[in-house]
C-alpha cells in the first residue's frame, strides 16, 4: 500500500523539515517543499544542498546519487501547489495554533484521499486532526532528528484515524529505510513521554544539590552506558524546547514530574536555550577543570558492607593500609542504600562515605550530614587511583543513578500495562530514538525486577512521590515469581 505515495509534500524546511525532506527525495519520491517567503525558502534549499554536499564529501553520496535526489524536490510558497500530493507532512514550529491553522488550510487545498501528517513530537495528533474534515487521513508521522541519519519514525495514530492507515504509514517509512513505532495519540509518544520525565527529573536532583551538574553527567554517561548525560543532552536539544514538552506532557497527566523543573524554566526565560543559544546547562566554551590525580592522605582504609574482602584488597593492591574502623582515617561502607546509619554507630562517624560501584567505570560517593568535608575529598582521591571516576552525591535512596534510572524503567512497564505500546516496540524506540544500548525493557532483565521494585520502594520511601511506588504490574511479576516482563503469556 506504501506503493501509493509517490508525491509528498513537506511544509516547512527548517533543519528537520529538509532533513524529511531529503529522506523521501532519497527513496525516490517527488517531494514539494513549501515555505512561508522566499527568505526561508533559499534557507531551506541551503538545508538540503548543505546535507546532502556534506553526504558527498564523506563518500556517502556520488556526484549522480546527490543530482537525483535534489533534482527530485520542488520549491515553493504556495500551499496550492500540493493540489496533488498523496502525502502532505508539516514541520512547522511547535506551537498548536500554528499547526491547526494550517491543517485547515491543507484541508481546503489538498484533495480527499491524500494523507495529511504532522511530525509533532509532542502535540495532539487528535486536536490538530479535529480542525480538517477529514480526521480519518490525518496521522503523526515523527522523524528524529537529524532525519537522514535517525532510524526511527513514530507513527501516530487517534481514534479517528482510518482503519488500515497506520499500517499503510508504517510501510512508507520502512520504504524510507526507517523503523515505524505505531503507538496511540499521548502526549510525547514513547520517546519523549519516557526521554523528558527522566531529563526533568535529573534537573530537580541538581537543584536540590544531590550532585553537581557534572557529576551527574558522568554518572549516566559512564555508569548507565546513556549516549550523553542529561544536561549536555538537554543542551543539545533546546532548553525551550524540552520545557515545552514537560508542560505538554503535564497538561495532559498532571503529574507533578512533568511540570518543568524550577532551574529549567528559569534557563529559558534568561534566554539560556542550550547549543542554540551558546549556553544552557553547560557553556559553549567552557573550560574543563582538570581531575587531581594525587594521592589522597589517608594512609589507612577500613571496608564495610558486601563485598569488602575483595575491594580492600584491591586497595592495599594499591597501597593503602586496611586497618579496623577504629583507626582508619577513612572508612568506606559499600552499599546501594543510604549509609548515615551506619555512620552513626562508627567512633568517627566524619569518616566514612557511602560508596556504590556502577558498573566497571563508575563510583558513586555518597556524604552524610556527618561526613567531613576531607573525608570525602579523601576518598575521590582514592577512587581515581583506582581507575574509577568518582561521582560525589548526597546520602540519599539509590543516590544518582539508581535514583534516574529505575523511575524511568518504572515509566516504560506503565506504558506497557496501558496497552499503549508492545515491548517490543518501547525497546526500538528508545533504542533508535535516543541510542540507548539497550531498551528499558532489556535493561529490566539485565538488573532484575526485584531489584528495580525495590529501588523504586526506597525511592518513594524518602520522596513520597506517587510515580515512584511500582508499577502494579511490575509488583505482581516480582510476587509472581517471574523474571522478565516477556514471561506473561501472550
Amino acid at each position: 500500500m506504501a506503493g501509493t505515495f509517490e508525491t509528498v509534500g513537506v511544509v516547512g524546511l527548517g533543519t528537520m523539515g529538509a532533513g524529511i525532506a531529503e529522506v523521501f527525495a532519497r527513496a525516490g519520491l517527488a517531494v514539494i517543499g513549501v515555505e512561508a517567503d522566499p527568505a526561508a525558502l533559499e534557507r531551506g534549499r541551503g538545508h538540503l544542498e548543505g546535507s546532502t554536499g556534506r553526504a558527498l564529501a564523506r563518500g556517502r553520496l556520488t556526484e549522480a546519487e546527490r543530482a537525483e535526489i535534489l533534482g527530485r524536490v520542488s520549491f515553493t510558497t504556495s500551499l496550492e501547489d500540493l493540489a496533488d500530493a498523496d502525502l502532505v507532512i508539516e514541520a512547522i514550529p511547535e506551537v498548536m495554533d500554528y499547526k491547526r491553522a494550517l491543517f485547515t488550510d491543507l484541508d481546503r487545498v489538498c484533495k480527499p484521499s491524500a494523507v495529511l501528517a504532522t511530525n509533532t513530537s509532542s502535540l495532539s495528533v487528535t486536536a490538530i486532526a479535529a480542525t480538517t474534515t477529514r480526521p480519518g487521513r490525518v496521522i503523526g508521522m515523527h522523524f528524529f532528528n537529524p532525519a537522514p541519519v535517525m532510524k526511527l519514525v513514530e507513527v501516530v495514530r487517534t481514534v479517528t484515524t482510518d482503519d488500515g492507515l497506520a499500517g499503510e504509514v508504517a510501510d512508507l517509512a520502512r520504504r524510507l529505510g526507517k523503523t515505524p513505532v505505531t503507538v496511540g495519540d499521548r502526549a510525547g509518544f514513547v520517546v519523549n513521554r519516557l526521554l523528558l520525565p527522566y531529563l526533568n527529573h535529573a534537573a530537580v536532583l541538581l537543584e536540590n544539590g544531590l550532585a553537581g551538574r557534572d557529576d551527574i553527567d558522568a554518572a549516566m554517561k559512564l555508569g548507565a552506558g546513556f549516549p550523553m548525560g542529561p544536561f549536555a543532552l538537554l543542551d543539545l536539544i533546546g532548553l525551550d524546547t524540552s520545557h515545552e514538552i514537560c508542560e505538554v506532557l503535564f497538561r495532559e497527566t498532571r503529574d507533578p514530574r512533568h511540570a518543568p523543573a524550577p532551574i529549567l524554566r528559569e534557563l529559558v526565560t534568561a534566554g539560556l536555550l542550550g547549543r542554540k543559544s551558546g549556553q544552557g546547562f553547560h557553556c559553549a566554551e567552557e573550560p574543563q577543570s582538570p581531575s587531581s590525580e594525587e594521592k589522597p592522605s589517608a594512609a589507612s582504609v577500613a571496608v564495610l558492607g558486601e563485598g569488602a574482602e575483595e575491594f580492600a584488597a584491591r586497595l592495599s593492591g594499591a597501597g593503602f593500609k586496611i586497618v579496623g574502623t577504629e583507626d582508619a582515617e577513612l572508612v568506606v561502607a559499600l552499599s546501594r542504600t543510604p549509609v548515615v546509619e551506619r555512620a552513626v554507630g562508627l567512633p568517627h562517624p566524619d569518616r566514612l562515605v557511602g560508596l556504590h560501584l556502577v558498573g566497571d567505570q563508575v563510583a558513586e560517593v555518597a556524604s552524610t550530614v556527618l561526613t567531613s568535608p576531607e573525608t570525602a575529598r579523601i576518598a575521590v582521591g582514592l577512587l581515581r587511583i583506582l581507575g574509577r571516576t568518582p561521582v560525589p552525591c548526597k546520602d540519599r535512596a539509590e543516590f544518582v543513578v539508581d535514583a534516574l534510572l529505575y523511575p524511568y524503567l518504572n515509566d516504560a512497564v506503565r506504558m506497557y500495562e496501558s496497552g499503549y505500546a508492545s515491548v517490543e516496540d518501547i525497546d526500538t524506540a528508545m533504542k533508535l530514538g535516543c541510542g540507548y544500548p539497550a531498551g528499558p525493557f532489556e535493561t529490566l532483565d539485565r538488573l532484575g525486577l526485584e531489584t528495580v521494585r525495590d529501588g523504586l520502594r526506597a525511592l518513594y520511601a524518602e520522596y513520597r512521590e506517587p510515580s515512584f511506588a511500582p508499577a502494579p504490574l511490575l509488583d505482581q511479576l516480582v510476587t509472581a515469581g517471574m523474571r522478565s516482563i516477556r514471561d506473561l503469556p501472550s
